[in-house]
């Protein structure tokens, strides 16, 4: 079996100021992986790098041994919540079949079947009941539950996800995590911005610090440390000494 992901000297900038540094890196399969890191520190960046959302000044990307243009349909995208225009006239059933469009090829319009797999998937995450409901209407939650949805219908092997339990209730974080657990153990590779380090032994696998530069990846258990949490957030990371307490971030 091929690597998911692998990338090579992937440098970015915005107006010419570096946002990403030769970053390096490749993930094993059936791994779900937390991308940590401070504000401003290129996460999302890398995402959409990968994605080819936004342009790279240098480096190579290869999912599953080809390009992205190649391996698009194996891949699935949840992005941050903010960036997605809410007011958008659809209902949350349309939202999710768009999933099944690179199944399609050109110029193919969904079907019974596609609508059938995108109902499916909003069952899947608690939302079969607002199918039909637009999805400005739609509580934060609501809507990030929809967008996962939509990326189970692409039914990938490889999925990025950018902060997916910002602006969520403790229920619709619970169901999301059950989620990924779900497609890990489909043996999909999930890659996952997450910002809240209190949660990070409980979540993922594996773990990636970066701050511009690549600074550690691997296991959680070998990389989830204070030092390398040092060298990640520098001054603004607090740990705190006695047994069993969080993470916290000042």
């Amino acid at each position: 079996m091929k690597t998911p992901l692998e990338v090579k000297d992937l440098t970015v900038a915005y107006q010419k100021k570096p946002v990403l540094k030769n970053v390096s890196f490749s993930v094993p399969e059936g791994k779900l992986i937390g991308i940590i890191g401070p504000n401003g520190a290129g996460k999302s960046t890398l995402i959409k790098a990968i994605l080819e959302l936004i342009p790279s000044i240098s480096g190579e990307v290869k999912i599953f041994g080809d390009s992205y243009k190649k391996s698009r349909k194996l891949v699935g995208y949840v992005p941050q919540r903010e960036s997605v225009d809410w007011d958008f006239p659809t209902n949350a059933l349309d939202v999710v079949t768009m999933g099944r469009y690179g199944h399609l090829g050109w110029f193919k319009k969904p079907g019974a079947k596609e609508k059938k797999i995108a109902l499916e998937c909003l069952e899947k995450v608690g939302m079969g009941a607002f199918a039909d409901r637009q999805i400005s209407q739609l509580s934060g939650g609501q809507q990030q539950r929809v967008f996962l949805a939509r990326a189970l219908a692409q039914d990938a092997e490889l999925y990025f996800m950018d902060e997916p339990f910002v602006g969520v209730d403790a229920m619709t974080e619970k169901a999301i995590i059950g989620l990924l657990n779900e497609l890990k153990r489909q043996g999909k590779t999930v890659l996952v911005v997450h910002h809240d380090l209190n949660t990070v032994k409980e979540y993922f696998d594996w773990v990636m610090l970066l701050n511009q530069e690549l600074i550690a990846i691997g296991p959680t258990e070998e990389i989830f440390t204070k030092d390398y949490l040092q060298k990640t957030y520098g001054g603004k990371l607090t740990m705190l000494e006695a047994e069993n307490q969080p993470l916290i971030v000042s």
